[in-house]
Protein backbone atom coordinates (compact mmCIF):
# COMPACT_ATOMS: atom_id res chain seq x y z
CA UNK A 1 0.00 0.00 0.00
CA UNK A 2 1.42 3.33 -1.12
CA UNK A 3 -0.25 6.10 1.87
CA UNK A 4 0.24 9.64 0.28
CA UNK A 5 -0.35 11.44 3.36
CA UNK A 6 -0.60 9.19 6.70
CA UNK A 7 -2.05 12.33 8.88
CA UNK A 8 -5.33 11.01 9.92
CA UNK A 9 -8.70 12.29 9.30
CA UNK A 10 -9.74 14.90 11.56
CA UNK A 11 -12.59 17.52 13.02
CA UNK A 12 -13.95 14.77 14.94
CA UNK A 13 -14.81 11.92 11.81
CA UNK A 14 -13.83 8.77 13.37
CA UNK A 15 -16.10 9.82 16.58
CA UNK A 16 -18.83 10.51 14.26
CA UNK A 17 -18.75 7.48 12.15
CA UNK A 18 -17.96 5.14 15.19
CA UNK A 19 -21.01 7.00 17.03
CA UNK A 20 -23.12 5.75 14.11
CA UNK A 21 -21.98 2.53 12.88
CA UNK A 22 -25.25 0.35 13.35
CA UNK A 23 -23.98 -2.96 11.87
CA UNK A 24 -20.60 -4.76 13.78
CA UNK A 25 -19.34 -5.82 10.69
CA UNK A 26 -18.53 -2.80 9.25
CA UNK A 27 -16.17 -1.43 12.02
CA UNK A 28 -13.00 -3.35 10.95
CA UNK A 29 -13.52 -1.60 7.36
CA UNK A 30 -14.54 1.79 9.37
CA UNK A 31 -11.02 1.17 10.72
CA UNK A 32 -9.40 0.68 7.75
CA UNK A 33 -10.73 3.18 5.80
CA UNK A 34 -9.46 5.62 8.18
CA UNK A 35 -6.02 4.51 8.35
CA UNK A 36 -5.81 4.57 4.51
CA UNK A 37 -6.11 0.49 4.13
CA UNK A 38 -6.71 -1.03 1.21
CA UNK A 39 -10.28 -2.98 1.21
CA UNK A 40 -10.01 -6.70 0.84
CA UNK A 41 -13.00 -8.78 -1.59
CA UNK A 42 -14.52 -9.89 1.70
CA UNK A 43 -14.97 -6.08 2.74
CA UNK A 44 -16.36 -5.44 -0.39
CA UNK A 45 -19.19 -7.99 0.17
CA UNK A 46 -19.64 -6.94 3.52
CA UNK A 47 -20.53 -3.41 1.95
CA UNK A 48 -22.48 -4.47 -0.24
CA UNK A 49 -24.55 -6.59 1.82
CA UNK A 50 -25.13 -4.59 5.14
CA UNK A 51 -28.08 -2.82 6.03
CA UNK A 52 -26.39 0.18 7.38
CA UNK A 53 -26.14 2.03 4.34
CA UNK A 54 -25.30 5.31 6.14
CA UNK A 55 -22.12 4.47 7.17
CA UNK A 56 -21.16 2.87 4.14
CA UNK A 57 -22.29 6.26 2.20
CA UNK A 58 -20.33 8.06 5.09
CA UNK A 59 -17.64 6.29 4.62
CA UNK A 60 -17.16 6.81 0.25
CA UNK A 61 -18.23 10.41 0.94
CA UNK A 62 -14.85 10.56 3.07
CA UNK A 63 -12.65 9.01 0.61
CA UNK A 64 -14.64 11.32 -2.32
CA UNK A 65 -13.10 14.32 -0.34
CA UNK A 66 -9.45 13.37 1.13
CA UNK A 67 -9.74 13.24 -3.57
CA UNK A 68 -11.17 16.19 -4.34
CA UNK A 69 -12.61 18.04 -1.64
CA UNK A 70 -15.36 20.26 -2.04
CA UNK A 71 -15.27 20.29 -6.20
CA UNK A 72 -17.77 18.22 -8.22
CA UNK A 73 -16.44 18.17 -11.55
CA UNK A 74 -18.59 19.28 -15.16
CA UNK A 75 -17.61 19.79 -18.27
CA UNK A 76 -19.29 20.95 -21.56
CA UNK A 77 -19.08 18.04 -24.00
CA UNK A 78 -21.03 16.76 -27.03
CA UNK A 79 -21.81 13.02 -27.82
CA UNK A 80 -21.60 11.64 -31.25
CA UNK A 81 -22.77 7.88 -32.34
CA UNK A 82 -21.94 8.17 -35.36
CA UNK A 83 -23.40 4.93 -36.62
CA UNK A 84 -25.72 1.95 -34.73
CA UNK A 85 -24.97 -0.61 -37.22
CA UNK A 86 -23.67 -3.34 -35.51
CA UNK A 87 -22.27 -7.14 -36.25
CA UNK A 88 -22.80 -7.67 -32.72
CA UNK A 89 -25.91 -8.59 -30.82
CA UNK A 90 -25.36 -8.05 -26.97
CA UNK A 91 -28.67 -9.21 -24.88
CA UNK A 92 -28.24 -5.82 -22.76
CA UNK A 93 -28.10 -3.60 -25.90
CA UNK A 94 -31.29 -2.10 -27.08
CA UNK A 95 -28.64 0.57 -29.38
CA UNK A 96 -27.69 -1.99 -32.15
CA UNK A 97 -28.93 -2.17 -35.79
CA UNK A 98 -28.63 -4.12 -38.09
CA UNK A 99 -28.11 -2.76 -41.59
CA UNK A 100 -31.41 -2.73 -42.75
CA UNK A 101 -33.67 -2.56 -39.76
CA UNK A 102 -36.16 0.49 -39.25
CA UNK A 103 -33.64 3.01 -37.51
CA UNK A 104 -30.43 1.69 -38.24
CA UNK A 105 -27.85 4.82 -39.44
CA UNK A 106 -24.41 6.02 -40.19
CA UNK A 107 -23.05 9.66 -40.25
CA UNK A 108 -20.64 10.79 -43.20
CA UNK A 109 -17.93 13.17 -42.86
CA UNK A 110 -20.09 16.01 -43.42
CA UNK A 111 -22.45 15.39 -40.98
CA UNK A 112 -19.41 14.90 -38.33
CA UNK A 113 -17.90 18.14 -39.55
CA UNK A 114 -21.45 19.49 -38.85
CA UNK A 115 -21.78 17.77 -35.51
CA UNK A 116 -18.02 19.37 -34.45
CA UNK A 117 -18.50 22.81 -35.49
CA UNK A 118 -21.87 22.82 -33.14
CA UNK A 119 -19.74 21.68 -30.34
CA UNK A 120 -17.37 24.21 -30.94
CA UNK A 121 -20.10 27.10 -31.52
CA UNK A 122 -21.58 25.47 -28.12
CA UNK A 123 -18.08 26.45 -26.02
CA UNK A 124 -17.67 22.76 -25.64
CA UNK A 125 -14.18 21.35 -25.20
CA UNK A 126 -14.62 18.02 -25.36
CA UNK A 127 -16.51 15.33 -28.24
CA UNK A 128 -17.46 12.22 -27.05
CA UNK A 129 -17.17 9.72 -29.64
CA UNK A 130 -18.77 5.62 -29.72
CA UNK A 131 -20.42 3.53 -31.75
CA UNK A 132 -21.36 0.25 -33.43
CA UNK A 133 -19.45 -2.22 -34.60
CA UNK A 134 -19.71 -1.36 -38.55
CA UNK A 135 -19.19 -3.82 -40.57
CA UNK A 136 -18.42 -2.03 -43.89
CA UNK A 137 -16.84 0.95 -43.21
CA UNK A 138 -13.14 0.54 -43.45
CA UNK A 139 -10.30 1.83 -41.15
CA UNK A 140 -9.60 5.20 -43.09
CA UNK A 141 -13.04 6.14 -42.38
CA UNK A 142 -12.08 6.59 -39.06
CA UNK A 143 -8.89 8.26 -39.42
CA UNK A 144 -10.77 10.36 -41.44
CA UNK A 145 -13.48 10.87 -38.93
CA UNK A 146 -10.98 12.46 -36.07
CA UNK A 147 -9.08 14.65 -39.10
CA UNK A 148 -12.53 15.83 -39.86
CA UNK A 149 -12.80 17.15 -36.48
CA UNK A 150 -9.23 18.42 -36.04
CA UNK A 151 -9.70 20.78 -39.27
CA UNK A 152 -12.97 22.38 -38.19
CA UNK A 153 -12.24 22.09 -34.61
CA UNK A 154 -8.76 22.03 -33.41
CA UNK A 155 -9.02 23.02 -29.82
CA UNK A 156 -11.97 19.99 -28.93
CA UNK A 157 -10.81 17.42 -26.84
CA UNK A 158 -11.49 14.01 -28.81
CA UNK A 159 -12.62 10.71 -26.48
CA UNK A 160 -13.44 8.21 -28.72
CA UNK A 161 -14.19 4.38 -29.48
CA UNK A 162 -14.46 2.22 -26.53
CA UNK A 163 -11.51 -0.79 -26.40
CA UNK A 164 -14.57 -3.10 -28.37
CA UNK A 165 -14.32 -0.70 -31.42
CA UNK A 166 -10.64 -0.49 -30.94
CA UNK A 167 -10.41 -4.61 -31.46
CA UNK A 168 -13.00 -4.18 -34.40
CA UNK A 169 -10.69 -1.34 -36.04
CA UNK A 170 -7.71 -3.45 -35.87
CA UNK A 171 -9.80 -6.26 -37.52
CA UNK A 172 -10.92 -4.35 -40.42
CA UNK A 173 -6.98 -2.95 -40.92
CA UNK A 174 -6.11 -6.08 -41.39
CA UNK A 175 -3.94 -5.87 -38.24
CA UNK A 176 -6.20 -8.52 -36.01
CA UNK A 177 -3.54 -10.97 -36.47
CA UNK A 178 -0.30 -9.34 -35.10
CA UNK A 179 -2.00 -8.81 -31.09
CA UNK A 180 -1.61 -6.47 -28.66
CA UNK A 181 1.34 -5.13 -31.87
CA UNK A 182 -1.98 -4.77 -34.20
CA UNK A 183 -3.75 -2.99 -31.08
CA UNK A 184 -0.87 -0.56 -30.72
CA UNK A 185 -0.49 0.44 -34.61
CA UNK A 186 -4.26 1.26 -34.23
CA UNK A 187 -4.10 3.60 -31.53
CA UNK A 188 -0.73 5.12 -32.76
CA UNK A 189 -2.62 5.59 -36.24
CA UNK A 190 -5.53 7.13 -34.59
CA UNK A 191 -3.74 9.27 -31.78
CA UNK A 192 -1.55 11.18 -34.99
CA UNK A 193 -4.96 11.86 -36.66
CA UNK A 194 -6.44 13.46 -33.55
CA UNK A 195 -7.75 10.86 -30.81
CA UNK A 196 -6.85 12.57 -27.37
CA UNK A 197 -8.22 9.53 -24.98
CA UNK A 198 -10.85 6.39 -24.73
CA UNK A 199 -13.89 6.58 -22.83
CA UNK A 200 -14.62 3.53 -20.62
CA UNK A 201 -17.50 2.04 -22.28
CA UNK A 202 -17.90 -1.87 -23.23
CA UNK A 203 -16.08 -3.34 -20.38
CA UNK A 204 -19.85 -5.17 -19.09
CA UNK A 205 -18.45 -7.03 -16.41
CA UNK A 206 -15.03 -8.95 -16.09
CA UNK A 207 -16.80 -12.48 -15.83
CA UNK A 208 -16.54 -15.83 -17.81
CA UNK A 209 -20.34 -16.49 -17.15
CA UNK A 210 -21.57 -13.57 -17.68
CA UNK A 211 -19.62 -12.44 -20.85
CA UNK A 212 -21.09 -15.67 -21.87
CA UNK A 213 -24.60 -14.89 -21.38
CA UNK A 214 -24.97 -11.32 -22.19
CA UNK A 215 -22.18 -10.66 -24.84
CA UNK A 216 -20.74 -13.80 -26.33
CA UNK A 217 -19.61 -12.34 -29.10
CA UNK A 218 -18.20 -8.83 -27.45
CA UNK A 219 -14.44 -9.26 -26.85
CA UNK A 220 -13.49 -10.58 -23.28
CA UNK A 221 -12.84 -8.61 -20.03
CA UNK A 222 -8.83 -9.32 -20.38
CA UNK A 223 -9.27 -8.28 -24.13
CA UNK A 224 -10.39 -5.19 -22.67
CA UNK A 225 -7.74 -4.60 -20.44
CA UNK A 226 -5.15 -5.28 -22.80
CA UNK A 227 -6.32 -2.73 -24.63
CA UNK A 228 -6.61 -0.08 -21.98
CA UNK A 229 -3.15 -1.13 -20.54
CA UNK A 230 -1.77 -0.51 -24.14
CA UNK A 231 -3.40 3.13 -24.93
CA UNK A 232 -1.61 3.51 -21.32
CA UNK A 233 1.45 2.72 -22.43
CA UNK A 234 0.74 4.93 -25.58
CA UNK A 235 0.33 7.90 -23.62
CA UNK A 236 -3.29 8.20 -23.70
CA UNK A 237 -5.81 8.26 -20.42
CA UNK A 238 -8.40 6.47 -20.39
CA UNK A 239 -11.83 5.55 -18.23
CA UNK A 240 -13.71 2.43 -16.83
CA UNK A 241 -17.44 1.52 -17.01
CA UNK A 242 -18.85 -1.08 -14.86
CA UNK A 243 -22.29 -2.27 -16.28
CA UNK A 244 -24.73 -3.86 -13.63
CA UNK A 245 -27.99 -4.91 -12.44
CA UNK A 246 -28.65 -7.84 -14.94
CA UNK A 247 -27.59 -11.68 -14.35
CA UNK A 248 -23.96 -10.73 -12.19
CA UNK A 249 -23.54 -11.10 -8.66
CA UNK A 250 -22.03 -8.34 -6.16
CA UNK A 251 -19.06 -10.95 -6.21
CA UNK A 252 -18.64 -10.57 -9.96
CA UNK A 253 -18.86 -6.42 -9.34
CA UNK A 254 -16.28 -6.97 -6.72
CA UNK A 255 -13.93 -8.80 -8.69
CA UNK A 256 -14.75 -6.48 -11.71
CA UNK A 257 -13.15 -3.41 -9.39
CA UNK A 258 -10.01 -5.70 -8.46
CA UNK A 259 -8.96 -6.34 -11.69
CA UNK A 260 -9.41 -2.30 -12.36
CA UNK A 261 -7.56 -1.79 -9.42
CA UNK A 262 -4.75 -3.92 -9.92
CA UNK A 263 -4.08 -2.96 -13.69
CA UNK A 264 -4.32 1.13 -12.56
CA UNK A 265 -1.67 -0.09 -9.84
CA UNK A 266 0.42 -1.61 -12.71
CA UNK A 267 0.22 1.96 -14.40
CA UNK A 268 0.39 4.07 -11.33
CA UNK A 269 4.13 2.71 -9.76
CA UNK A 270 6.56 4.46 -11.66
CA UNK A 271 4.67 7.47 -11.01
CA UNK A 272 4.22 7.09 -7.27
CA UNK A 273 8.27 6.12 -7.09
CA UNK A 274 9.03 9.04 -9.10
CA UNK A 275 6.88 11.24 -6.41
CA UNK A 276 9.15 9.50 -3.86
CA UNK A 277 6.18 7.43 -2.34
CA UNK A 278 7.04 4.50 -0.32
CA UNK A 279 5.75 1.49 -1.53
CA UNK A 280 4.38 -1.42 0.25
CA UNK A 281 3.29 -4.72 -0.36
CA UNK A 282 -0.32 -5.84 -1.01
CA UNK A 283 -1.61 -8.77 -2.45
CA UNK A 284 -3.94 -9.03 -5.70
CA UNK A 285 -7.69 -10.31 -5.81
CA UNK A 286 -5.48 -14.20 -6.40
CA UNK A 287 -3.35 -14.24 -3.47
CA UNK A 288 -0.27 -12.82 -5.16
CA UNK A 289 1.87 -10.19 -3.90
CA UNK A 290 2.60 -6.68 -5.30
CA UNK A 291 3.09 -3.46 -4.90
CA UNK A 292 -0.18 -1.02 -4.13
CA UNK A 293 -0.77 2.58 -4.78
CA UNK A 294 -3.99 3.86 -2.42
CA UNK A 295 -4.17 7.80 -3.02
CA UNK A 296 -5.55 9.71 -0.25
CA UNK A 297 -5.58 13.13 1.20
CA UNK A 298 -4.68 14.61 5.02
CA UNK A 299 -8.25 15.44 5.99
CA UNK A 300 -11.74 15.94 4.54
CA UNK A 301 -11.08 19.16 2.70
CA UNK A 302 -7.61 18.56 1.70
CA UNK A 303 -6.70 17.19 -1.77
CA UNK A 304 -4.73 14.05 -2.07
CA UNK A 305 -1.41 14.47 -4.48
CA UNK A 306 -2.79 12.84 -7.96
CA UNK A 307 -1.37 11.63 -10.94
CA UNK A 308 -1.91 14.32 -13.87
CA UNK A 309 -1.37 14.53 -17.15
CA UNK A 310 2.03 16.65 -16.10
CA UNK A 311 3.11 14.55 -13.67
CA UNK A 312 2.50 11.30 -15.28
CA UNK A 313 5.03 9.93 -18.14
CA UNK A 314 2.03 7.36 -18.90
CA UNK A 315 -1.78 7.70 -19.72
CA UNK A 316 -4.05 6.12 -16.18
CA UNK A 317 -7.31 5.16 -15.75
CA UNK A 318 -8.92 8.53 -14.34
CA UNK A 319 -12.27 7.33 -13.56
CA UNK A 320 -14.85 4.86 -13.34
CA UNK A 321 -18.47 4.97 -14.25
CA UNK A 322 -20.63 2.84 -12.81
CA UNK A 323 -24.07 2.49 -15.56
CA UNK A 324 -26.70 0.52 -14.33
CA UNK A 325 -28.66 -1.91 -16.84
CA UNK A 326 -31.57 -0.43 -18.12
CA UNK A 327 -33.72 -3.72 -19.92
CA UNK A 328 -36.20 -1.80 -21.83
CA UNK A 329 -36.36 -3.09 -25.29
CA UNK A 330 -33.02 -5.59 -25.41
CA UNK A 331 -33.44 -9.29 -24.80
CA UNK A 332 -32.95 -9.37 -21.40
CA UNK A 333 -36.10 -6.83 -20.63
CA UNK A 334 -37.74 -9.82 -18.40
CA UNK A 335 -34.85 -8.29 -15.94
CA UNK A 336 -36.00 -5.89 -13.17
CA UNK A 337 -33.06 -3.97 -13.38
CA UNK A 338 -31.64 -2.04 -10.64
CA UNK A 339 -33.61 0.82 -8.39
CA UNK A 340 -32.31 3.53 -6.68
CA UNK A 341 -30.80 2.45 -3.43
CA UNK A 342 -28.52 -0.31 -5.50
CA UNK A 343 -27.64 2.39 -7.72
CA UNK A 344 -26.19 4.38 -4.44
CA UNK A 345 -24.75 1.44 -2.76
CA UNK A 346 -22.51 0.12 -6.23
CA UNK A 347 -21.05 3.85 -6.43
CA UNK A 348 -20.35 3.78 -2.65
CA UNK A 349 -18.45 0.33 -2.76
CA UNK A 350 -16.67 1.84 -6.05
CA UNK A 351 -15.33 4.52 -4.80
CA UNK A 352 -14.04 2.55 -1.40
CA UNK A 353 -13.09 -0.31 -3.72
CA UNK A 354 -11.39 1.84 -6.05
CA UNK A 355 -8.68 3.86 -4.03
CA UNK A 356 -6.40 4.07 -6.58
CA UNK A 357 -8.62 6.06 -9.16
CA UNK A 358 -8.36 9.80 -8.67
CA UNK A 359 -12.41 10.10 -9.62
CA UNK A 360 -15.66 8.59 -9.55
CA UNK A 361 -18.44 9.60 -12.09
CA UNK A 362 -22.45 9.57 -11.59
CA UNK A 363 -23.29 9.50 -15.19
CA UNK A 364 -27.00 11.69 -14.96
CA UNK A 365 -28.13 10.43 -18.38
CA UNK A 366 -28.30 6.77 -17.16
CA UNK A 367 -28.20 7.89 -12.98
CA UNK A 368 -30.61 11.21 -13.58
CA UNK A 369 -29.86 14.65 -12.32
CA UNK A 370 -31.75 14.43 -9.09
CA UNK A 371 -29.51 11.24 -8.09
CA UNK A 372 -26.45 12.20 -9.53
CA UNK A 373 -26.73 15.09 -6.77
CA UNK A 374 -27.39 12.11 -4.18
CA UNK A 375 -23.99 10.47 -5.35
CA UNK A 376 -22.32 13.34 -5.30
CA UNK A 377 -22.84 13.37 -1.26
CA UNK A 378 -22.11 9.30 -1.72
CA UNK A 379 -18.77 9.02 -2.99
CA UNK A 380 -19.11 10.82 -7.03
CA UNK A 381 -17.30 14.33 -7.84
CA UNK A 382 -18.01 14.36 -11.38
CA UNK A 383 -21.70 14.18 -12.60
CA UNK A 384 -20.55 14.30 -16.40
CA UNK A 385 -21.70 17.06 -18.82
CA UNK A 386 -24.00 18.79 -20.90
CA UNK A 387 -23.97 15.80 -23.59
CA UNK A 388 -27.09 17.12 -26.05
CA UNK A 389 -27.55 13.91 -27.84
CA UNK A 390 -27.34 10.70 -27.06
CA UNK A 391 -28.84 7.22 -28.54
CA UNK A 392 -27.46 4.68 -26.18
CA UNK A 393 -29.55 4.31 -23.80
CA UNK A 394 -32.28 6.10 -22.52
CA UNK A 395 -34.05 6.36 -19.16
CA UNK A 396 -38.01 6.96 -18.57
CA UNK A 397 -38.54 7.13 -22.18
CA UNK A 398 -35.98 9.82 -22.84
CA UNK A 399 -35.16 10.28 -26.67
CA UNK A 400 -32.14 11.09 -28.50
CA UNK A 401 -31.92 14.50 -27.29
CA UNK A 402 -30.71 14.42 -23.64
CA UNK A 403 -29.45 17.67 -22.69
CA UNK A 404 -28.71 20.02 -19.73
CA UNK A 405 -27.05 23.61 -19.63
CA UNK A 406 -23.98 24.91 -17.39
CA UNK A 407 -27.03 26.29 -15.07
CA UNK A 408 -28.75 22.93 -14.43
CA UNK A 409 -25.20 21.59 -13.54
CA UNK A 410 -24.11 24.15 -11.59
CA UNK A 411 -27.29 24.32 -9.70
CA UNK A 412 -27.59 20.38 -9.01
CA UNK A 413 -23.65 20.39 -7.19
CA UNK A 414 -24.62 23.41 -5.38
CA UNK A 415 -27.94 21.69 -4.14
CA UNK A 416 -25.89 19.21 -2.92
CA UNK A 417 -23.34 20.97 -1.13
CA UNK A 418 -20.33 21.23 -3.59
CA UNK A 419 -18.44 23.72 -5.42
CA UNK A 420 -19.27 22.76 -9.24
CA UNK A 421 -15.89 23.43 -11.63
CA UNK A 422 -15.80 22.90 -14.82
CA UNK A 423 -12.93 20.70 -16.00
CA UNK A 424 -11.49 19.47 -19.52
CA UNK A 425 -11.85 16.09 -20.31
CA UNK A 426 -8.13 15.19 -18.56
CA UNK A 427 -9.43 16.88 -15.47
CA UNK A 428 -8.01 20.38 -15.77
CA UNK A 429 -10.09 23.14 -14.48
CA UNK A 430 -11.56 25.66 -17.12
CA UNK A 431 -11.93 29.58 -17.11
CA UNK A 432 -14.73 30.56 -19.38
CA UNK A 433 -15.81 33.69 -20.99
CA UNK A 434 -19.03 32.53 -22.86
CA UNK A 435 -17.96 30.64 -25.89
CA UNK A 436 -14.19 31.05 -24.94
CA UNK A 437 -12.68 28.88 -22.91
CA UNK A 438 -8.61 28.14 -21.51
CA UNK A 439 -7.35 25.36 -19.24
CA UNK A 440 -5.97 26.59 -15.88
CA UNK A 441 -2.16 26.22 -15.78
Amino acid sequence: MTTLDPTPVSFGTEDRLAATVTDGALRPIVDRVLEGQRLSADDGMVLFSTPDIWTVGALADLVRRRLNGDVAWYNVNRHLNYSNICALSCKFCSFHRKKDDDGAYEYSLDDIRKEATKATESGATEMHIVGGLHPWLPFQYYLDMLSAIVDVAPRLHVKAFTAVEIVHLARIAKKGRDGDDGIRWVLQQLKEAGLGSLPGGGAEVFDDRVHAETHRTKISGDRWLDVHRIAHEEGLNTNATMLYGHVETCADRIRHMQLLRQEQDRTLRTWATEHGLALESSVDHEGRPHDAVVLHGPDCTGLALQPTPETCATGYYQTLIPLPFIPDDSALEHLPGPMGLENLRTLCVARLMLDNFPHMKAFWIMQTLEMAQLMLQNGADDIDGTVVWYDITKVDGAGTHQEVTVRDLQRAAREAGFNPVERDTLYRSVQRDGREWRVES
